[in-house]
């Protein structure tokens, strides 16, 4: 079955009634067995996400104080790059 096929059953309940009836009653019920595993999946996985990025967060608050503390900038911890000089690197004398 494809994505756009499951996409179609999801959105409309019409779609889905006629895709059942292809199904027997067990067989329903192992769909909804499967599905629900599927969605709990999804709801750890989101959880997990939302757990990461606090985590994340809590930890750029604590750098951020740190910094602060210490007296210090964002720029004193970012060095500046050389600037590249542009165009041809002149020719050596040893050359000519």
């Amino acid at each position: 079955m494809s994505s756009e096929t499951l996409e179609r059953i999801a959105r409309n309940k019409n779609v889905a009634r006629a895709a059942a009836r292809q199904l027997s009653t067990e067989q329903l019920h192992k769909l909804a067995e499967v599905i629900d595993e599927v969605i709990a999946q999804k709801k750890d996985e989101e959880v997990q996400r939302q757990q990461e990025e606090e985590a994340k967060a809590r930890k750029l608050a604590e750098i951020r104080e740190q910094i602060n503390e210490a007296g210090l900038s964002l720029d004193d911890l970012v060095s500046e790059q050389p600037k590249r000089k542009r165009g041809r690197p002149p020719k050596s004398e040893s050359q000519g």
